[in-house]
């Protein structure tokens, strides 16, 4: 039986023997003997597999360089070298797989992060991108364990759909019909999508929110979390045209209780990810660290990842209107010195550079930003009295901004159909939704959480692309 790595690490187990595979990060000789640094990916660290010349002939390892997968079998014995505690003394080398030392992209030296990402079918065999990965998988496991102890019900959310949840236009359309010859309507020459597999016009879904408020209207308390979709012509280290949502709705929340529970579930993760992710967090302290080295100071991160982490997870989130926030703005000497490239005053879309002042320069915490402008959110937000302002909430954090976003839905049947008529969304192809709202409504809330976001947050990584295995950006779907 093999064992992980990771297990003969923390194994006790000293003059026992144990098969251990892995792909080779490094290799070196020293007069009889061979130290072989092996990883199977279970953890960030490797270990040491001692072969001696005199037991295993140099000619059965020969060719064996980094990137070379093996299996070994040997004795777990105490290291008398500097650098680790403990060595595979190896009795067998099999050699699954060897790798070309001219052509492995990943030889054992310091690679840019743009080297690796055009390498990224490769990058799991890294120590950093490993790291990434172990960690991503932490958090989505804790956002399951969260949403589980909570008594939420689990909701797989269509990936086709024929719905714009947010009316933006910017979706991916999915077809059947011959796209150098589709069928096309008599009258006007336009595609004739009842010829379509689905009899309508499909898309790759951006949200599975609306569909979320029916099952909570049901179920009470529900969160979906799967791959979402954006034809967003966005090449930024903050876009993917494919990412992961984790959206919550819940039956009888108001817009209190909703921001209550994205600062705990925040923490939550955030915490989750800290007290079992312990190796990784630190191997990308260390990455962040020696990155930040080539910034100007004020461009850099004011505390550690780690200390960072921390102190969401142990202080309380601000909480400001968006009207107050546009006078702190205002008030700024930021903006007194013009330093903002984007305009400030009341009714504008907050920009990433607003957002990060907030946050990063003022209050220096996260914060939860509510009451938006109606004409700046989407259809299905409540409307407050004032009839300016929807019950919208945004979380912020440091480094990324917006990380939540979320509202009290609209429950009056009336309000949401003059709403989505004011919006030019088509009231009648809604049906389903308005049925909510005509048979039973209730008060409901919700938010969406971009997973990658989280996970950018988590890890200290700069780039989007950095934490989803095979990111989908403009021209490039690669893999």
């Amino acid at each position: 039986m093999k064992t992980s790595i990771k297990q003969v690490l923390e194994s006790t187990a000293f003059d026992t023997d144990f098969t251990v595979n892995g792909w080779v990060r490094n290799r070196r000789i020293n007069k009889n003997l061979a130290f072989i640094s092996l990883n199977d990916g279970s953890c960030a660290g490797n270990l040491q597999i001692v072969v001696d010349f005199d037991k295993i002939p140099e000619e059965n390892i020969k060719g064996i360089g980094t990137g070379a997968c093996l299996r070994i079998k040997g004795t777990l014995v105490k290291s008398v070298g500097q650098g680790q505690d403990r060595d595979i003394a190896a009795k067998e080398v099999h050699i699954y797989g060897l790798a070309d030392g001219e052509t492995y992209p990943l030889q054992p030296r310091k690679h840019s992060l743009e080297f690796i990402r055009e390498n990224a079918h490769l990058r799991s065999r890294t120590t950093v991108f490993s790291s990434v990965f172990r960690v991503r998988h932490a958090l989505a496991y804790a956002v399951h364990k969260y949403f589980n102890d909570k008594g939420f019900y689990y909701i797989n959310a269509p990936i086709i759909t024929a719905s714009d949840a947010e009316g933006a236009g910017e979706m991916f359309r999915v077809t059947t019909l011959d796209l150098n010859n589709p069928a096309r309507n008599k009258e006007d020459g336009s595609i004739n999508f009842k010829e379509d597999f689905f009899g309508k016009s499909t898309h790759l879904t951006v949200s599975g929110q609306l569909e979320g408020e029916l099952m909570a209207l049901g179920l009470g308390n529900i969160y979906t979390f799967g791959p979402t979709f954006r034809a967003e012509n966005s090449n930024t280290t903050r876009h993917l045209a494919e990412f992961w949502m984790i959206e919550p709705e819940m039956a009888f929340f108001e817009l209190e209780d909703n921001m209550a529970l994205a600062e705990d579930f925040m923490k939550y993760v955030i915490k989750y990810a800290v007290d079992n992710c312990d190796a990784d967090l630190q191997i990308l302290q260390e990455r962040l660290l020696e990155e930040e080295k080539a910034k100007k100071e004020d461009e850099r991160s004011p505390m550690p990842l780690l200390e960072k982490l921390n102190f969401v997870v142990n202080n309380d989130f601000e909480k400001v209107t968006y009207t107050e926030a546009i006078e702190i703005l205002l008030n700024s000497n930021h903006y007194k010195k013009k330093k903002f490239k984007y305009d400030v005053k009341w009714g504008i879309d907050l920009q990433s550079e607003h957002e990060r002042f907030l946050v990063e320069k003022h209050f220096k915490k996260p914060v939860i930003i509510t009451n938006y402008p109606k004409d700046i959110k989407a259809f299905y937000m409540k409307q407050n009295d004032d009839n300016k302002t929807v019950r919208a909430m945004d979380v912020l954090f440091p480094g990324i901004g917006e990380i939540i976003g979320g509202s009290q839905r609209e429950e009056i049947l009336e309000k949401l159909e003059t709403r989505m008529k004011e919006m030019n969304i088509p009231t009648d192809e809604m049906w389903w939704y308005l049925d909510t709202r005509r048979f039973g409504t209730a008060p409901h809330s919700g938010f969406g959480l971009g997973f990658e976001r989280l996970v950018l947050f988590v890890s200290g990584m700069t780039n989007i692309r950095d934490v989803i295995p095979f990111p989908r950006s403009p021209k490039n779907a690669d893999f």
